[in-house]
C-alpha cells in the first residue's frame, strides 16, 4: 500500500543525473581548494609535515568507505542513504540515531564554508577593507541565496552549474601543479619532519575528515540517478581518489615551498603559498579557492537536504520537509536548512558572547562527519555477515565480499580509535569544553531516537529503473511501504 504523500504532492524526486553529472558532483562535493584553505593552516600547526602521514592514515577507512557506499548503493539506492542502510540491515533503533548523527554532521558543515566564502569574497573585491560584521553578514548571505538558486531549480541545473565550477578548480590545480612545480627548485624549504607529535597527528586525522568526505554525495543522489543501481557509489569511487590525488600533490607543495611558521594557523594558506609562487597576484589562488567554497556550501546542503527529505517522508521529522516543488526538489528541506544556517552565521557574527560557543561546535564538524562513516562501516560489516540471512531477498553472497569485509573491520577499528583520540587530545587543539559538549550532542542523539520512534512507522523503499521486485518487510510488525 502506497502511503499518500502531504497535501497530496508527489514524492518522487526527478531522475535526472547521468554518471558524467556524479562525478563532478562527487568531487566539486568535496571542495579540495577549499578544504586545503580552511584547514592547512591548523594542519600545519598541529603536525607539520607530519599532516601528510596523517592525512594519509585517514585516507585509506575512506576509500575503503567508498567502495561500501558502492555495495550498499547496489542493493539499497535512496535517497537517504546511510540512514535508509542501518535502517534496512541493523534496525531502526540505530537509524533514528544515526540520523541525528547525519544531521549534525553536514549542518555543522554548512556555516564554516558559508563564513569563508564572504570573506574570500571580500578579499577579492576589496583587500585592504576591514569590513564590519554587516558587510561580512550581507556578503555571506548572498552565497547562502546563491547556493539556494541552483538547489530549487533541480538536479539538471545543480549538475550544470557545479561542472562549470568544477572546471575552473581543475585548472587552477594544474596551473598551480605545473608552477609549483617549476619553481620547486628555487622557493623550496627544507623537509623536516621531526619527533611525530602524536596528539596532533590524531588530531589532525580527525580534522581530516572534513577534506576527504563529500564524494559520497551520489549517494544521497540515487533517487535522482539515471540508473539508481548502477551510477551511485562509482561516482563517489572516482570522486575519493580524485579529491586523494588533488592533496597528494597540492600538499607536498605547499609544505614544501613555504616556512611551516607561515603557514602554522594561517587563515588561508593557500594564499600565503600563492604569494610565493607568483608574488603580489595572490588573486590568481582566490578565484578558485571562491569557486571551491561556493560549489562546496551547494552541494553539502544537497546532502543535507535529500537525507531531511527521506527522513520527511517517512515521519521522522516533520512531512514538511518531504514536500516537492514544481522542479521536484524538497524545497521545505532546502529554504529551512540554509535559512538556519544563515541564523548561526548570523549569531557568530553579531553576538560575541555566543561566537566562541559557536566556533567551538563548529569546529568539531569532522568529529561527526567521522561518527558517521564510522556508523556506515559497522552497518557494512553486519551486512556483509549477516545480511544473507536477514535479508535473503537481496542475493548476497558473502564469499564473494571477504576483502571488503575485512576493509569494513578494519575501517570501523580505524575511525572508532579516531574518535575516542579525539576525546583525548580535542581539548589541546580546539579549546577546554569540546569534549564536554561533543559528549552531549551525542547523548541528545538518544533522545532525538526516543522522540522520533512513536513518529516514524514505515520505511520507504525506493525502486529506480533497475528495481528487481518487491521487497519483504524487515519485521513483519514495522511494514516496509514502497515507494513507485
Amino acid at each position: 500500500m502506497k502511503a499518500a504523500p502531504p497535501d497530496g504532492e508527489p514524492r518522487k524526486l526527478a531522475q535526472a543525473f547521468h554518471l558524467g553529472d556524479l562525478v563532478p558532483l562527487s568531487v566539486s562535493s568535496v571542495g579540495p581548494m577549499f578544504s586545503v584553505a580552511a584547514t592547512g593552516g591548523v594542519m600545519a600547526a598541529q603536525a607539520g609535515w607530519w599532516t601528510l602521514p596523517a592525512i594519509a592514515v585517514l585516507a585509506v577507512p575512506f576509500i575503503v568507505s567508498a567502495f561500501v557506499f558502492r555495495l550498499l548503493n547496489r542493493h539499497f539506492p535512496h535517497s537517504g542513504a546511510s540512514y535508509h542502510w542501518s535502517a534496512r540491515i541493523i534496525g531502526k533503533g540505530v537509524s533514528r540515531y544515526q540520523a541525528w548523527i547525519l544531521i549534525l554532521a553536514y549542518f555543522l558543515s554548512i556555516p564554516p564554508i558559508a563564513i569563508p566564502a564572504g570573506s574570500y569574497t571580500l578579499a577579492l573585491i576589496a583587500p585592504n577593507y576591514n569590513a564590519p560584521p554587516v558587510v561580512q553578514m550581507a556578503v555571506t548571505v548572498f552565497w547562502v541565496v546563491f547556493a539556494a538558486v541552483p538547489l530549487l531549480l533541480g538536479s539538471r541545473p545543480t549538475a550544470r552549474i557545479t561542472q562549470a565550477f568544477f572546471a575552473l578548480e581543475m585548472v587552477a590545480l594544474a596551473s598551480f601543479g605545473i608552477i609549483g612545480l617549476a619553481r620547486l627548485g628555487k622557493i623550496g624549504v627544507p623537509v623536516h619532519f621531526g619527533k611525530p607529535p602524536i596528539g596532533g597527528i590524531l588530531i589532525v586525522a580527525v580534522i581530516a575528515a572534513t577534506i576527504l568526505d563529500g564524494w559520497e554525495i551520489d549517494s544521497y543522489a540515487a533517487e535522482e540517478s539515471m540508473k539508481p543501481r548502477d551510477h551511485p557509489g562509482l561516482g563517489g569511487i572516482i570522486g575519493a581518489f580524485g579529491a586523494l590525488v588533488f592533496y597528494a600533490i597540492l600538499y607536498p607543495l605547499m609544505l614544501g615551498e613555504t616556512p611551516l611558521h607561515s603557514l602554522a594557523n594561517s587563515v588561508d594558506p593557500l594564499a600565503v603559498w600563492a604569494h610565493r609562487l607568483v608574488p603580489g597576484a595572490s588573486w590568481t589562488m582566490l578565484v578558485p579557492i571562491l569557486a571551491s567554497t561556493a560549489g562546496g556550501l551547494w552541494l553539502t546542503s544537497f546532502i543535507l537536504t535529500r537525507a531531511l527529505f527521506a527522513m520527511g517522508r517517512e515521519n521522522l521529522i516533520p512531512p514538511a520537509f518531504s514536500r516537492l516543488n514544481r522542479h521536484q526538489v524538497p524545497w521545505v528541506a532546502i529554504v529551512v536548512s540554509l535559512g538556519a544556517a544563515t541564523v548561526v552565521v548570523a549569531v557568530q557574527l553579531f553576538v560575541s558572547s555566543l561566537s566562541s560557543f559557536f566556533n567551538l561546535v563548529l569546529s568539531g564538524a569532522g568529529f561527526f562527519l567521522l561518527a558517521e562513516f564510522f556508523l556506515d562501516s559497522l552497518t557494512a560489516t553486519v551486512f556483509l555477515t549477516v545480511g544473507h540471512r536477514r535479508l535473503p531477498d537481496v542475493g548476497l553472497q558473502p564469499h564473494s565480499h571477504r576483502l571488503l569485509l575485512a576493509g569494513s573491520v578494519f575501517a570501523s577499528t580505524v575511525m572508532g580509535f579516531l574518535l575516542v583520540a579525539f576525546f583525548v587530545y580535542g581539548p589541546k587543539a580546539i579549546g577546554n569544553g569540546v569534549d564536554q559538549t561533543f559528549a552531549v550532542l551525542l547523548a541528545l542523539g538518544l533522545a532525538f531516537a526516543w522522540w522520533t520512534k512513536r513518529r516514524s512507522k514505515n520505511t520507504y523503499i525506493f525502486h529506480g529503473n533497475d528495481a528487481a521486485g518487491p521487497t519483504e518487510p524487515i519485521n513483519p510488525a514495522e511494514p516496509v511501504t514502497p515507494v513507485a
